[in-house]
């Protein structure tokens, strides 16, 4: 079937706040429609509910974050638990933001907070050499194998704790709403699609995947993945997206 125009874009994820993102320009660019909508969102588990996991915050000299919304939680729970994380405390980050974002509930030291470049496996040569004791690894109920295939491949001790959840979010203003695109970056996102939908029909809409993952979990439902990133043509999202667009409109 011959794909048909696009005019309008739903992209599962909160609206962006910097003004300079690249979906606006995309929008303005190629005349379309975009809105966005979180599928998902965080909720943190209560100390009773994270008290089950018999996690002692204070057994470990050292903490690896992978995002913030690990930083936010990690402190939380601390608070809720009215435990004080001591100054020597040591963080690895797996970037540089998350690091800086860590000025939030402490004092930014160096010698204490250590980061990598973005990817996971960045971080290894900095626990390995500045690490001490146990590692804590504060995550959401839905962790990406490789962090814990990569710790496990390089020998490091450490322990993973779950402090927040991913959740489906209401979707009940959509039910009546049609999109030519369903842009989704998790398998979460798809998840949430078919528990607020379950009777969603693909039909005229195109899915556009970021990773992976999140094509695998689009496939098993029956989906066809029409834009896919990132790949060596179209290594972001809206980038592929302006690629399939300015493709069939043309016609």
């Amino acid at each position: 079937m011959e794909d048909l125009k696009v005019k309008t874009i739903l992209v599962s994820q909160p609206k962006p706040e910097n003004e300079k993102s690249p979906y606006f320009d995309l929008a303005g660019k190629s005349k379309l429609e975009i809105d966005f909508q979180s599928f998902i969102h965080i909720e943190g588990l209560e100390a009773g509910e994270f008290r089950k996991q018999k996690i002692n915050l204070l057994d470990f000299g050292s903490v690896i974050f992978t995002s913030r919304n690990a930083v936010d939680h990690y402190f939380r729970m601390a608070e809720e638990m009215r435990l004080q994380i001591p100054d020597s405390m040591k963080y690895f980050c797996t970037s540089e933001s998350t690091a800086y974002y860590l000025q939030k509930y402490v004092v930014y030291r160096k010698r204490k907070i250590f980061h990598g470049k973005g990817g996971f496996a960045d971080i290894i040569p900095l626990l390995k050499k500045y690490g001490e004791g146990r590692f804590l690894l504060p995550t959401s109920d839905v962790l990406k194998d490789i962090i814990p295939n990569t710790l496990e491949k390089h020998s490091i001790d450490y322990q993973r704790g779950i402090f927040y959840r991913t959740v489906c979010s209401d979707l009940s203003s959509l039910a009546d709403v049609f999109y030519d695109i369903l842009v989704f970056f998790s398998p979460s996102g798809i998840k949430s699609l078919y528990q607020n939908f379950p009777d969603f029909q693909q039909n005229g809409t195109r899915i556009a995947c970021f990773g992976p993952t999140t094509r695998k979990a689009a496939e098993s439902e029956g989906l066809m993945v029409n834009i896919f990133a990132p790949s060596k043509e179209a290594p972001s999202m809206t980038m592929a997206i302006e690629q399939y667009v300015a493709k069939v409109n043309k016609k």
